[in-house]
């Protein structure tokens, strides 16, 4: 089954809730950057959040930049989503490995550490939105909760989670996003905390096999739930040659000339997809006449 969004309403349009399923974008993201399984969850989470909050802007252009600087010996992630969900993203240290936590689970949070969740919006104005966090754990969805609550004072909860198979390919992966509107009634905001704080993990629902729809059946079914649409996901890098010949043009004439003295063509690789591409002499002779 194809990777995809439901967006979806309750409690009369007080509740407004995101909730996908991301296992295929998360395995292609770890079959291209080899990451370790801790790197997989942390960057599975990350991708997962950075889909779902893609597809809350609303301009065709618009587009989503997480970025996590960290002390951690991942160091940081940087993942980058547009308003259909197309989502991309890489962490520093691919290769991290940590023992489990002491629920033998994935020790994102010490992978992580501490450090600066910034959120970045640009949505085509003279400057993009910044927001910027001191991470409060490190485990990513707690991050981003915190980041709703501080910095656009929207009552938030966040769920995601990334299973491993014994062959540290993807089982699962996937999350939710609920908010509470600002109109809405202290009662139903009472009886959601209480509905959340019910969830063992968000993982035991992938688990299960559980739908997107059905896990927003099982958090808001008593509040009159509404599904509005799905949105497909994908891994998507927009990436290409035209544009990494603009990067080379910009690190400037000097440098471009004494690789054309090396005579060896040079090989430049993507940070998000890992694709190489390679100028031979010929075309960065071209790009430096191109640059003066």
């Amino acid at each position: 089954m194809a990777d995809y969004i439901v967006r979806a309403s309750a409690a009369n349009h007080q509740i407004r809730a995101y909730a996908a399923t991301t296992k295929e974008l998360v395995e292609y993201a770890r079959s291209i950057h080899g990451t370790s399984p801790v790197a997989t969850a942390a960057l599975g989470r990350l991708l997962t959040a950075g889909s779902m909050m893609g597809s809350m802007m609303k301009g065709d252009n618009d587009i989503l930049t997480l970025q996590i600087n960290c002390s951690g010996p991942i160091e940081g992630i940087t993942v980058t989503a547009d308003s259909h969900a197309n989502v991309k993203g890489y962490v520093n240290k691919p290769e991290v490995m940590l023992p489990a936590s002491e629920k033998g689970k994935l020790d994102v949070g010490k992978a992580v550490g501490s450090g600066v969740l910034s959120v970045i919006k640009d949505m085509g104005l003279k400057e993009p939105y910044v927001g910027q966090i001191n991470l409060v754990s490190g485990e990513i969805a707690e991050d981003l909760t915190y980041y709703y609550a501080t910095s656009e004072q929207v009552p938030t909860s966040i769920a995601l989670g990334v299973l491993m198979n014994k062959n540290n390919t993807v089982r699962q992966a996937g999350g939710f996003i609920i908010q509470m509107m600002p109109f809405a009634d202290e009662e139903v905001v009472n009886k959601l905390e209480s509905k959340i704080n019910e969830i063992n993990s968000i993982t035991s629902l992938l688990d299960a096999d559980m739908t997107p729809e059905m896990i927003l059946e099982y958090v808001l079914g008593e509040f009159g739930l509404e599904i509005m649409d799905q949105i497909p996901t994908k891994f998507y890098c927009n990436c290409s040659k035209e544009r990494v010949e603009k990067a080379v043009i910009s690190i400037g004439k000097k440098d471009i000339a004494e690789m054309i003295e090396d005579q060896e063509p040079i090989e430049v690789n993507c940070h998000f997809c890992s694709k190489h591409y390679c100028f031979s002499v010929e075309e960065l002779k071209k790009i430096l006449e191109m640059s003066r």
